[in-house]
């Protein structure tokens, strides 16, 4: 955890003063005046995670030109939609705990969650129409589309069980590196309107959400406690990229047996244990962690075009931090 710190502290030092101004610029954009909704917001401000898309806003913009008010819209936009939708995943997977700490809906239930993820939702949108800041939301707007498409995807395809390879890239390019994207292409809109130069950050983003998910995936088979229960997207039937490769490559019985234990058994310990021994020996872990270095590459391939920095050198750090990460 020492090292972990020292890690993002350094990787934070071009930056350090602009997050600060931030957390101050983020609780006023959460706040409200009734009392039940400015206690829970202070409570998701108090239970705030490592700040990694403000940090990708940041360093993007610096990348990019100066920092100015409108990076801070950015990423006050980003958080806010960021956290609203993680508030309303939380009751769709009726899950209670979040990084450690109660979940909004363990604490207040269903119906006010809902209702507090709305609020955070209209509070990044008022945000940027009172700033006039159209180019950020609609780069913003347009992750939180793809993440619904993306979860709704993975739902249907969960159902038959028939994710191809191709299709869990869609998946997981529109659920999770869609927000990487836009927090990167959010920050260079911040400080140009170069388009390519715009776009170019968004596909750098892209690729460091696909690798991002990728790492996440390997936990599901890891043996090290990294907060992530062993075999959870197994036991929601979720075919992530290493058992994609192992089923891809199996016989025929073997095949047969390991979708059956993911139709029928997937809430069995020894049966999603086997599942988990299943992809080990298949080399499913070595095949989904090449592909996660290959995103990693061409994220470092892009971010080179700019160059060399302590800016820079700070994204190369972040990029091997989210992906290298043990939690």
């Amino acid at each position: 955890m020492a090292v972990m710190t020292q890690s993002l502290n350094r990787i934070k030092a071009p930056i350090d003063r602009e997050l600060e101004y931030f957390e101050k610029h983020f609780r006023e954009a959460m706040r409200s005046p009734v009392p039940l909704l400015d206690k829970i917001t202070y409570y998701i401000v108090r239970r705030k995670g490592k700040q990694v898309r403000p940090m990708f806003v940041f360093l993007a913009a610096k990348l990019c030109g100066e920092v100015s008010e409108s990076t801070y819209n950015a990423a006050s936009l980003v958080e806010l939609l960021h956290t609203a939708t993680l508030v309303h995943d939380d009751v769709v997977d009726d899950s209670y705990e979040r990084r450690g700490f109660f979940s909004i809906n363990a604490l207040w239930k269903n119906k006010i969650a809902v209702l507090v993820g709305d609020y955070l939702l209209s509070q990044g949108l008022l945000l940027s129409l009172k700033n006039k800041e159209f180019r950020l939301l609609e780069i913003v707007s347009d992750a939180v589309k793809s993440m619904s498409e993306g979860e709704l995807l993975q739902i249907e395809k969960a159902r038959r069980l028939d994710i191809k390879e191709e299709i869990y890239y869609e998946i997981i390019r529109q659920k999770t590196a869609s927000l990487i994207s836009s927090a990167c292409g959010a920050g260079a809109a911040s400080v140009t309107k170069d388009e390519s130069m715009i776009g170019k950050m968004r596909l750098f983003g892209e690729k460091i959400g696909m690798a991002f998910q990728i790492r996440d995936d390997l936990f599901d088979f890891g043996t090290d406690d990294v907060g992530k229960p062993l075999g959870i997207d197994i036991k929601e039937k979720k075919l992530t990229l290493p058992l994609i490769y192992a089923l891809d490559r199996a016989s025929r019985p073997d095949k047969r047996r390991i979708m059956h234990h993911i139709r029928r058994h997937h809430n069995q310990p020894d049966k999603v244990r086997e599942v988990i021994q299943f992809v080990h020996q298949s080399g499913g872990l070595q095949y989904a962690e090449e592909a996660m270095l290959r995103f990693r590459a061409e994220a470092f391939e892009l971010l080179h075009t700019f160059p060399a920095s302590e800016v820079r050198q700070s994204l190369e750090d972040l990029v091997v931090f989210v992906t290298e990460r043990k939690n």
